[in-house]
C-alpha cells in the first residue's frame, strides 16, 4: 500500500472525532460552497460534495437545509480559507487550515497557541511544500474491485485505490476532484464522502516523551471553531 494508505489509517481514529467539531466544519463549509456557486446542489458541484459529508457524519438532513438557506440569506457573512505554517517542538512541521470569518481573531488564537506550546508561528510558504495537497472520494464498494476501479480511473488522475472496513477510497492529486467526481456521478456510483487533504512527503519518528509535547500543540489547535484541519510531519502509530 501507498502513503495515502498509511496516512488514512494513522488518521482514522484520531482527528475530528466530535460530532459536534464534523458539524461546525460542515456549516462552513456548506457556506463557502453556497457563496461560490450558489444553493442548488444540482448545479454547484462543491455543494453536492458537501451534503455528501454532512451525510456520512449523520448530519441531521433539516440542518443541512438551514444551513443552506442561511448561507444563501443576504446579511450573511462569508468566511475566508487562510492556511498557517510553523512548527512544533522538536522539529516537526505543521500546517493549519482555517475558515475565518474574522481574521485579526484567528491570527491572535493561532499564534498564542504555537506560542504556549514551544513551537513557532512560520511565514507562508514555510512549510507547506513538505505537503501534497490530494483530493479523495470514499464510495460504496458493493459490486465494485478496488484493483479494476484503479485501472479505470488512472485516466482520471487516480493514484491510489484501496478498500477499507467503510468503503472504497480513491486518492488523486487536488486538480483531479473534478474529473473524477464527474466520472463517478456519470457511473451512478454512490459517493459516501469527498473532500481534500495534505499527506507530508517525509515524517519524522519521536519519542513517546516528545510525541506529548507535540500533541498539546496539535488538540490546541484542533479545539479551535476556527480550524478546520491540522496536518503535521511526525510519524504516528499505524498499529
Amino acid at each position: 500500500m501507498g502513503r495515502a494508505f498509511e496516512f488514512r489509517k494513522a488518521r482514522k481514529m484520531k482527528r475530528w472525532s466530535a460530532m459536534s467539531k464534523a458539524f461546525t466544519r460542515i456549516g462552513k463549509d456548506i457556506v463557502m460552497a453556497v457563496k461560490e456557486g450558489g444553493p442548488d446542489p444540482d448545479a454547484n458541484s462543491r455543494l453536492r460534495a458537501v451534503i455528501q459529508n454532512a451525510k456520512s457524519v449523520n448530519m441531521p438532513k433539516v440542518n443541512v437545509e438551514r444551513a443552506i438557506k442561511k448561507a444563501s440569506e443576504k446579511g450573511q457573512g462569508d468566511y475566508k480559507e487562510v492556511i498557517f505554517e510553523g512548527y512544533a517542538p522538536h522539529g516537526i512541521a505543521v500546517l493549519v487550515e482555517t475558515a475565518t470569518d474574522n481574521n485579526t481573531r484567528t491570527v491572535a488564537n493561532v499564534r498564542s497557541y504555537f506560542s504556549k506550546c514551544d513551537g513557532s508561528l512560520g511565514t507562508s510558504g514555510s512549510v507547506v511544500f513538505m505537503f501534497d495537497r490530494t483530493c479523495n472520494f470514499r464510495i460504496n464498494a458493493e459490486g465494485l474491485d478496488p484493483e479494476e476501479l484503479e485501472l479505470e480511473f488512472i485516466d482520471f488522475g487516480a493514484e491510489e485505490v484501496f478498500a477499507d472496513d467503510d468503503g472504497i477510497l480513491i486518492y488523486a492529486p487536488f486538480e483531479s476532484f473534478g474529473a473524477i467526481q464527474a466520472e463517478l456521478e456519470s457511473r451512478d456510483i454512490e459517493i459516501l464522502s469527498s473532500g481534500f487533504e495534505r499527506i507530508p512527503q517525509v515524517t519524522k519518528a519521536v519519542s513517546a516523551e516528545e510525541a506529548q509535547d507535540i500533541e498539546k500543540l496539535l488538540e490546541k489547535l484542533e479545539e479551535d471553531d476556527d480550524v478546520q484541519d491540522v496536518y503535521h510531519t511526525m510519524e504516528e502509530n499505524t498499529e
